[in-house]
């Protein structure tokens, strides 16, 4: 920030540019959620992120991890700091149900996390920085980036392709919408935030046949059951329960009837941890019991175990940052912290890197129940104005951490 322009003056200056920006931000924000695209094929998207840059005359480059783009502005004093803003792109693969003027026009597909907004958020960002350059210092980086919701993620395509680098970023903040707390409200937590995720996808090969001729026949769906209890035990007697940890199966399936056994059976699930020590550790326990399982009942067993986002550490030092920062800016009342999420984030590739800090944006209506239904749900949406705080609170947030 530039130290002649006190902070307290920065914020106001900064959430005027942002309440002018309001019917901006709902543009953007409008055609983007109409206009979803799912992970690692954000051509649109990308194409109109690129567009809305050049009208704001910041200098980018696009095709990073084939559909990110990475955008550079600078202040009057470009040299004297730089940092990292993200946000991701990608929509997914849910059918809309919300009766709006700017629901999804591709069947199928819906910004039902947010990513919508966190996109407006970071080109509303965008604008007020590049419109108020002589009020800060250093040189902020945008990050665009796809495939959030997909394997291997976004993020780490972003940083192998150098987002990180040349030169390094001192830090790096990003937000996500949460419809857990009102419009105009933010929550962070220093430390630990989001736990890691892992896929897990097991084969069971049995022997099959009629349902009547048991002796003749290794049940993969026997063989299943007891894996399923067998690894659930694993996990409730772990050694340190302090540890919080999810494993859950969503899908199984065996292709048999009521007087068939099918041949194999194929299950589908999550792995996730706050400890990245007991994830690894757990990883191997698991194959071990499975194979020991099968070997003892006859079966074999393919268990394809994809090692999915670490966990998200919020540095400590950017979070207070970040916090003070907030409460600069929208009041002490209006700034909580938060507990610990099972969910995961590949920010986290990112926080690796170099010290994050990932905070949310309170985005449901405190006067009706717009914003209230759940990220992921075909019902999801946001009161816009949560808009101008994600744009306002991140322009300052970059100008002033």
């Amino acid at each position: 920030m530039d130290k002649s322009f006190p902070e307290s003056e920065l914020a106001r200056l900064f959430k005027l540019a942002s309440k002018k920006l309001i019917p901006q931000l709902s543009i953007w924000r409008r055609h983007l959620h109409a206009n979803p695209e799912l992970s690692y094929v954000e051509f649109e998207t990308m194409k109109y992120v690129a567009l809305e840059l050049k009208k704001m005359k910041v200098s980018f480059k696009e095709g990073i991890a084939t559909t990110g783009i990475i955008a550079t502005i600078e202040s009057n004093t470009p040299e004297t700091r730089l940092m990292a803003l993200r946000a991701d792109m990608d929509a997914l693969p849910i059918h809309e149900e919300n009766k709006v003027s700017y629901a999804s026009n591709n069947p199928g597909v819906m910004h039902a996390c947010g990513h919508d907004v966190h996109t407006t958020s970071l080109l509303g960002a965008a604008h007020i920085l590049s419109t108020h350059r002589e009020h800060w210092t250093g040189t902020v980086r945008l990050i665009f980036q796809p495939g959030e919701e997909r394997l291997p993620g976004g993020a780490s395509l972003m940083v192998a392709e150098g987002a990180l680098k040349n030169p390094v970023p001192s830090h790096i903040l990003g937000s996500h919408v949460f419809p857990d707390l009102p419009a105009g409200q933010v929550g962070m937590k220093s430390g630990i935030y989001m736990a890691s995720a892992d896929e897990l996808h097991l084969t069971i090969v049995g022997k099959g046949g009629h349902a009547a001729l048991p002796k003749d026949q290794v049940n993969p769906l026997l063989v299943a059951s007891e894996i399923l209890l067998t690894l659930e035990k694993l996990i409730s007697e772990r050694p340190d329960k302090s540890i919080k940890t999810v494993l859950a199966f969503g899908f199984i399936e065996g292709k048999g009837a009521t007087n068939v056994i099918p041949n194999e059976v194929r299950l589908e699930g999550t792995f996730r941890s706050l400890d990245e020590t007991w994830r690894f550790e757990a990883h191997k326990k698991m194959k071990h019991l499975i194979d020991e399982i099968c070997s003892k009942r006859g079966a074999k067993s393919n268990f394809d175990l994809k090692v999915g986002y670490p966990s998200v550490y919020n540095s400590p030092e950017i979070t207070a940052r970040m916090r003070s920062c907030a409460v600069a800016f929208l009041g002490e009342k209006n700034v909580h912290d938060l507990p610990e999420r099972m969910t995961a984030e590949d920010f986290s590739f990112y926080a690796n890197e170099i010290p994050g800090c990932f905070y949310r944006i309170g985005t449901s209506s405190p006067n009706s129940d717009l914003g209230h239904s759940g990220l992921h749900t075909p019902t999801f949406d946001v009161d816009e104005d949560s808009l101008q705080l994600g744009a306002g609170l991140m322009a300052f947030a970059a100008a002033t951490t």
